[in-house]
């Protein structure tokens, strides 16, 4: 009868500390990821892939939420994330050529430097870091500069995916009403 009792109040102990626990606040600005080719993880495992996996990007999509974002919230002519919290981090499966330079396939952080007309993007080879406020320039391996494109659309929550074009996969971000391509010859 002693061991029930001592059962039962170790029981009560332990469903009331469990109680007491509680999930943290989910985050407004989520983690998402792209692959190229799109949907890969799925493909895979459907035997349904028919082309090897060349990359992927990993990012967290903020939200306009009525702010103005390019000029203000994302300054111009500053050093940005490119997206929210963690550093967008893109993964080459492949050497590929960005720009003028030749990028061995590795993972890589991916800033961007936006102005009214254009966007530098640049891959740097330090990994794991929150925002841009370790940004060491001597650590990038590739910059790139890309024409605004004005899209006529308001896109509520920043955005990656991948496409192509021509035999040029692009990474495409877009934001707000502004777009740019990045390509990646494989």
């Amino acid at each position: 009868m002693k061991k029930l009792v001592f059962a039962s109040l170790m029981m009560g102990i332990s469903l009331g500390t469990f109680a007491q626990s509680k999930f943290p606040v989910v985050d407004k600005s989520s983690l998402d990821e792209s692959y190229y080719p799109a949907n890969y993880p799925i493909l895979k495992i459907q035997d349904k892939a028919t082309e090897p996996l060349l990359a992927r990007v990993v990012y967290s999509r903020p939200l306009k939420n009525g702010r103005k974002v390019f000029g203000e919230l994302v300054e111009y002519g500053t050093i940005w994330r490119l997206g929210a919290n963690e550093a967008t981090e893109l993964e080459l499966f492949k050497d590929a050529k960005i720009g003028a330079s030749k990028v061995k396939k590795g993972r890589y952080t991916l800033y961007a430097i936006p102005e009214e007309n254009k966007w530098t993007l640049i891959l740097n080879k330090e990994t794991d870091t929150w925002g841009a406020f370790r940004y060491d320039q001597k650590k990038d391996v590739a910059r790139v500069d890309l024409p605004v494109q004005r899209t006529g659309e308001d896109l509520e929550a920043f955005s990656m995916y991948f496409e192509k074009n021509n035999g040029t996969i692009h990474l495409v971000i877009g934001w707000d009403d502004e777009s740019v391509r990045m390509p990646i010859q494989f």
